[in-house]
């Protein structure tokens, strides 16, 4: 059987962007770069057939006047004859996934269709859109594997528990559940980066002159902050992967010196980290590692940042969210502010350059901005982030405040765009969420 995996174009909608001070631009994300991690595992579920991975994202990225997203997947449905089509779906890309969809059954109506990833999960009932045929919610490796059986067979989708049918009637959800899957464990996937070969240079974050790739350590995340999806998407639950795993993966990705740790938080289990970066140093494993750190462990335990960097860690992306502690307890981080001026100091110490993001909330005056911007002048971070706090579905941040939304569009849920009312003018509060950007120490975007 063919199958073709696509990872859609990203959103270009940015107001923070759009009004910023020229000063600023330079500074602020035009888009996200990765290769689609979750894509690689699907086909290394089904690796015996014909598999295709299409990075729309990537090939964008390498060839800035392809055609437009309607030609272009007809192009690939021309060229490949696919059997099946799945779609890796996040929120700001839903649109963008159901565009390819259409397109897909415009050419071909017998095509299969599969819509999965993290919108597929949290927000399963929005594909009711007659060009998907089949939704699979959550970690979905094996329930796909099952799929490809049954579309091959042309027999009973109901063999398949779990999965959710775009029918006359609306959508159907199967009996059952899908067996557990322990995709960190005994049923983790190696990535099959060979399909990515094509994109490979368009994988360099700000001015390296080297791709990185995603590695993930960790699966969920065990905080639970209310603007965050991740945990809401594995239901709390937290599952670590084992160092010989990784040291596996590690060894065998010498195309990618850098490696960026794909974790909600990547020192959770302190004891494992240290081990893992033990057993790099034993393999002779030399990468730069970039990784989400939170505050709270930089501050509280500085001799794990010391031996981290040591062993290649070299950025850190670092929520420190707020600089209020009254805003940071009602997000639920559990860090105060004062435990991100710590860690700003034990990065620095350490040689470890700082992304260090910031949300700011829709109510934002004059004086919060000032009073923020005062706080971040005094802590200035390699690499700084400011973005808008945003209700994303699926988050108990949406579930507080859903009445307040005024925007639907999902294509702005990417955190550059107010989808509330502002206390401020639209236009001045994303232009003075724009000017944040210009407080940070380096000249480099990541």
């Amino acid at each position: 059987m063919k199958i073709l995996l696509i990872n859609p174009p990203r959103s270009p909608e940015n107001n923070i962007l759009r009004f910023a001070p020229e000063k600023a631009k330079p500074f602020i994300h035009r888009k996200l770069i990765g290769p689609p991690l979750g894509l690689l595992t699907i086909a290394a579920a089904v690796k015996d057939h014909d598999v295709t991975v299409f990075d729309i994202k990537g090939e964008y990225d390498l060839v800035p006047d392809t055609p437009p997203l309607e030609n272009l997947v007809e192009s690939l449905i021309e060229r490949l004859h696919p059997d099946l089509v799945g779609v890796t779906v996040i929120t700001s890309e839903f649109d963008y996934s159901i565009a390819i969809f259409r397109t897909v059954k415009k050419c071909n109506p017998a095509i299969l269709t599969v819509a999965g990833g993290l919108h597929a999960t949290l927000c399963p009932d929005d594909f009711t859109d007659i060009s998907v045929d089949i939704v699979i919610p959550g970690q979905c490796p094996h329930v796909f594997r099952e799929v490809v059986k049954v579309w091959e067979k042309k027999s009973d989708w109901n063999a398949v528990p779990g999965i959710i049918l775009n029918t006359s009637a609306g959508l159907k959800k199967t009996k059952g559940n899908p067996p557990l899957w322990d995709g960190a464990g005994n049923d983790y996937l190696m990535p099959d980066r060979s399909h990515l070969v094509r994109w490979i240079d368009t994988y360099k974050v700000g001015n390296s002159p080297y791709p990185s790739t995603y590695v993930f350590t960790s699966l969920g995340c065990p905080y639970k902050c209310t603007f965050c999806s991740i945990w809401t998407q594995f239901k709390g639950k937290y599952y670590q992967r084992t160092v010989e795993s990784l040291i596996t993966e590690l060894k065998s990705i010498d195309e990618y010196p850098v490696v960026r740790f794909a974790d909600a938080n990547t020192v959770v289990d302190e004891h494992f980290m240290l081990e893992l970066f033990r057993r790099i140093g034993e393999e002779g494993i030399n990468k730069t590692f970039i990784m989400d750190i939170r505050a709270d462990i930089a501050a509280h335990r500085p001799d794990i940042i010391e031996k981290l960097a040591k062993g290649g860690l070299k950025v850190v992306i670092c929520g420190f969210e707020s600089f209020r502690d009254e805003e940071l307890k009602k997000y639920h981080k559990h860090s105060p502010a004062h435990d991100n001026r710590v860690a700003v100091k034990v990065f620095q110490e350490n040689g470890i350059m700082v992304r260090g993001n910031y949300v700011v909330p829709v109510d934002y005056n004059h004086d919060d901005f000032k009073a923020l911007a005062d706080y971040a002048s005094q802590n200035k971070v390699v690499y700084a982030g400011y973005t808008i706090l945003t209700p994303m579905p699926g988050t108990l941040y949406h579930r507080e405040v859903k009445e307040k939304i005024t925007d639907y569009d999902y294509r702005k849920y990417n955190f550059f765009n107010a989808v509330m009312r502002t206390t401020l003018p639209h236009d001045e509060f994303h232009a003075s969420v724009a000017a944040l950007w210009l407080i940070r120490q380096g000249t480099d975007v990541i």
